[in-house]
C-alpha cells in the first residue's frame, strides 16, 4: 500500500502537469475549456495551477515527515535553499526569455513573480510552518488567512478588475511598478498579496497530506492488516466534499477568481484535488498498468524538470522557427482554429514527455 499510496500522489501531480504544459502552449484561438477565466467565473484550466499546490502541501508533509518536522539548521537550511532555488529558476526563465530578444541587460521590465516564484513562496511558507508550528492548528492558520485576505478584498475593492483602484493590484504597483508585473490581465495574477491564500491553500493540502498518511499507518500495538487504499481514500472523500460544498456556498459571496485567488476559489478547488486524491488512492486506477497510467506517471516523477523544459522549448522554438513549422502542420491537418491550437500544445506536450520518458527508463529523478 505504501508503493499505491506514492503512486496516486505522482499520478496526480503527472495529470497536472501535462495539463500545465497544454493550457500553456496553445494558440490565440483554443477551445473555451482550456482558457482561463477573463475575471469571476472557473474553466477546468483555472484548476491547474492550484491543483498543483494542493499536491505540493501533500508532498511537503510527506517529505518533512522524513525530518521528524523537527527544527533545525539542516531542516530549515533545506527549505530555504528549495525555495530559492525555485524563485531563481523562475527568474532565469524571463530573463532567458529576454535574452533572445536581445534585453538581457534591461531589467526595467523583468516580472519579479510567476507561477514558480508563488510555488516557491508557498512552499518557504508551508514548509517553515510544518516544522516550526504545531500541525493542529493547520487549519485554524488556513481560516484565518482566509478570514483576513476575505477583509482586505472586501475593504480595498479586491473584485474590480482595474489596477488603480484594486488593491492587490495598487499593492503591486507602489511596490514594484507597472514594469515589473503581468500585463495580460487587469491585475498580476501571480502578485504578492494574493499569495496570502495560495499559501492557504498549500496548507490545506498539506493537512490532507497527514490526514492521507495517518490513514497509511498501521495503529500501534494492532496485529490487524495495515489500512488499504480504500480506507485511505474513505479519509480523504469527506475533507474533498466539505471543502467542495464551502467553496461552491461561498462563491454566491466572493465570486470564483483565480486571478485575485479568492477564497471560494481557494476551497472549491481544493475539494476538487482531494477528491481526485482519493479516488486515485482508493481505486484500483493507480495500480492499473495501462500506456495511460505511465504516461502520466512520467510526468509526476519529474514534475519541475518538465516544466521548465515547456517553458524554455516554448521560449526557444518561437525564435528558431520551430514553433511556425508546427502551426503550418497543425493548419495542414485542421481548418478549425481551436483544433489547430490543441495540435500546436499537444506537441509541447508530447516532446516533454519524450524527454521525460528517457529519464524516466533510466530512474533519472531530478529534484532540487
Amino acid at each position: 500500500m505504501s508503493n499505491k499510496r506514492i503512486i496516486s500522489i505522482d499520478l496526480l501531480r503527472g495529470m497536472t502537469v501535462a495539463a500545465m504544459i497544454l493550457v500553456n502552449n496553445g494558440l490565440e484561438h483554443s477551445f473555451a475549456i482550456l482558457e482561463h477565466a477573463e475575471w469571476n467565473g472557473m474553466t477546468p484550466t483555472d484548476l491547474v495551477f492550484p491543483f498543483f499546490l494542493f499536491i505540493m502541501g501533500v508532498s511537503t508533509y510527506i517529505s518533512l515527515r522524513k525530518y521528524n518536522f523537527a527544527w533545525n539548521r539542516q531542516t530549515v537550511w533545506k527549505i530555504v535553499r528549495r525555495a530559492l532555488l525555485l524563485y531563481l529558476i523562475g527568474m532565469a526563465m524571463r530573463w532567458y526569455g529576454k535574452w533572445w530578444n536581445g534585453t538581457q541587460w534591461d531589467f526595467s521590465t523583468l516580472r519579479y513573480f510567476g507561477v514558480l516564484q508563488r510555488i516557491a513562496l508557498c512552499y518557504l511558507a508551508a514548509g517553515l510552518f510544518a516544522i516550526g508550528v504545531k500541525h493542529k492548528y493547520t487549519l485554524p492558520t488556513v481560516v484565518i488567512l482566509l478570514v483576513g485576505y476575505t477583509i482586505i478584498l472586501l475593504t480595498g475593492n479586491g473584485y474590480v478588475p482595474d489596477i488603480n483602484q484594486n488593491i492587490v493590484g495598487r499593492i503591486d504597483l507602489e511596490l514594484f511598478g507597472y514594469g515589473h508585473l503581468y500585463h495580460g490581465n487587469p491585475i498580476d495574477p501571480e502578485g504578492l498579496l494574493s499569495t496570502i491564500p495560495a499559501i492557504a491553500h498549500t496548507l490545506i493540502g498539506f493537512y490532507c497530506g497527514k490526514t492521507l498518511i495517518d490513514s497509511l499507518t498501521p495503529a500501534k500495538n494492532k496485529t490487524s492488516a495495515p489500512p488499504s487504499g480504500a480506507e485511505a481514500g474513505a479519509a480523504l472523500y469527506p475533507i474533498g466534499a466539505i471543502l467542495t460544498l464551502l467553496g461552491y456556498l461561498l462563491q454566491f459571496w466572493l465570486p470564483l477568481n483565480k486571478i485575485i485567488w479568492s477564497p471560494s476559489y481557494t476551497l472549491l478547488s481544493c475539494g476538487f484535488a482531494a477528491l481526485c486524491l482519493a479516488l486515485l488512492t482508493s481505486s484500483p486506477l493507480s495500480t492499473l498498468h495501462s500506456p495511460l497510467r505511465k504516461f502520466f506517471l512520467v510526468f509526476g516523477v519529474n514534475p519541475l524538470a518538465l516544466f521548465v523544459l515547456s517553458g524554455l522549448l516554448a521560449i526557444t522554438f518561437s525564435h528558431i522557427g520551430v514553433n511556425g513549422f508546427v502551426v503550418t502542420f497543425a493548419r495542414w491537418l485542421f481548418t478549425m482554429p481551436e483544433l489547430q491550437s490543441l495540435v500546436f500544445a499537444l506537441f509541447y506536450v508530447l516532446v516533454c514527455w519524450l524527454v521525460g520518458y528517457i529519464l524516466y527508463r533510466r530512474r533519472i529523478y531530478i529534484k532540487l
